[in-house]
C-alpha cells in the first residue's frame, strides 16, 4: 500500500466509519476495505478501495468526502460504486465498466466477496450471493 497523505486520510476515514460493524461472519467490517486496498497499485485506487462502502454503509456522503480533500477522480469512482437500491444490479455494474478506477475496485470486491471460506456457514443465501458475484465478474471483464 502507498502510504501518500490522502491514503492515510482515507484509512483513518474508513476505520472511524466502518470501527463498530461486523461482516456476515462476525469479523470487524473494517478488514475488508483494508484487504482491497492492499492489492490496489496506485493512491486513487488505494484510496478508493478504502471508502468504497463509506457512503453506501455509513452517514457520510460524497460532499463531506469532496470537502476532506479526496479528489474529484476518487469521488467519481466511488459515486459509481455506491450502489443505489432503485437501480437493478446488472445495470449498476456495467455502469462501472465504464470506469477503469471504479472496475479495479469492484473486482476486488467482488473476489473477496465471492471468497466463501470468510463465512462461518455457507448457506443457500451465500451460495446465490457467490453467483451474483461471479457473474458480475463476467461482466465487468468481458
Amino acid at each position: 500500500m502507498i502510504y501518500t497523505e490522502d491514503t492515510k486520510k482515507a484509512l483513518k476515514l474508513c476505520f472511524e466509519a466502518h470501527r463498530d460493524q461486523l461482516d456476515k461472519s462476525g469479523m470487524p467490517y473494517v478488514f475488508h476495505p483494508f484487504h482491497l486496498a492492499e492489492q490496489m497499485t496506485d493512491e486513487d485506487s488505494t484510496v478508493t478501495a478504502l471508502l468504497h462502502d463509506v457512503v453506501e454503509d455509513t452517514e457520510l456522503t460524497f460532499d463531506e468526502l469532496r470537502s476532506m480533500g479526496f479528489s474529484e477522480r476518487v469521488i467519481s469512482a466511488l459515486e459509481l460504486l455506491t450502489h443505489d437500491p432503485d437501480v437493478p444490479y446488472t445495470d449498476y455494474v456495467l455502469k462501472i465498466r465504464e470506469n477503469p478506477l471504479a472496475r479495479a475496485v469492484k473486482l476486488a470486491d467482488l473476489g473477496h466477496n465471492s471468497d466463501l471460506s470468510r463465512l462461518d456457514t455457507v448457506d443457500e443465501k451465500a451460495l446465490s450471493r457467490r453467483e451474483k458475484y461471479l457473474r458480475a465478474i463476467e461482466l465487468l471483464t468481458d
